[in-house]
């Protein structure tokens, strides 16, 4: 999935996000999800121009031992992602 992330990238001219930004957002998932400290985060910023998608978004997958995966989509950037944007999308009120 991140080698499809970054052909997005390229493909579509977006610089690539730097591995601090995306630690970033990992920190913030962890402490806005509560999880145990075993799970695991991948984050990707994709951008779609299809007239259905939002424009880019940062998808975060969270990979919980014992449990199917989760994917958490945030409609903004990744620089942009809140521990609030992902706090809503665990109590489920959107994102």
């Amino acid at each position: 999935m991140a080698l499809f992330g970054a052909f997005m990238r390229g493909t579509f001219g977006l610089p690539k996000p730097d591995k601090q930004a995306i630690d970033r957002v990992k920190d913030l998932a962890r402490a806005a999800l509560q999880v145990p400290p075993e799970t695991a985060f991948a984050v990707n910023e994709i951008a779609c121009n299809d007239p259905g998608c939002p424009g880019i978004e940062t998808v975060i997958l969270v990979m919980e031992p014992g449990k199917k995966t989760r994917a958490l989509k945030v409609q903004k950037p990744l620089d942009e992602v809140t521990e609030e944007d992902i706090r809503s999308l665990r109590d489920g009120s959107g994102g």
